[in-house]
């Protein structure tokens, strides 16, 4: 598996955020879950201020472009990871709308995982609740 950098798990975190933002409910919750995320690719570093930096990017982003593009290039095993992280945050309010699905069809598109391994991942998470 591939070791990301700061800079990589801060724009990944990033679009953590925008999923959980996308129902314009972003919860104390959901912002553990972002920070889980970064705790356990950055086991150093301040999970609270990566966040912080995070929440900035994606205010003053318009795209998911910039956000995927470090996700592509990495191996399938760092995808299914950043996926499940998605998807943890999506669930998290036990229930998923049709701009989270949507949101979840375009990343899988832009990173190339094929629907299939996302909707796996979806139903392993929600069947462990």
């Amino acid at each position: 598996m591939k070791i990301l950098d700061i800079n990589e798990i801060t724009g990944i975190a990033a679009l953590l955020v925008h999923a959980a933002k996308i129902d314009e409910n972003y919860s104390e919750k959901e912002k553990m879950l972002v920070k889980n995320f970064i705790t356990s690719y950055l086991k150093s570093e301040e999970p609270e201020k990566i966040l912080q930096k995070a929440e900035i990017i994606e205010t003053d982003s318009n795209q998911l472009l910039s956000f995927t593009n470090v996700i592509k290039k990495n191996s399938i095993e760092v995808k299914k990871d950043i996926l499940e992280h998605l998807w943890k945050i999506l669930i998290s309010d036990n229930t998923i709308d049709q701009y989270e699905s949507n949101l979840m069809r375009r990343i899988c598109g832009l990173i190339y995982v094929p629907d299939k391994i996302c909707a796996e991942i979806k139903l392993k998470l929600i069947n462990s609740k």
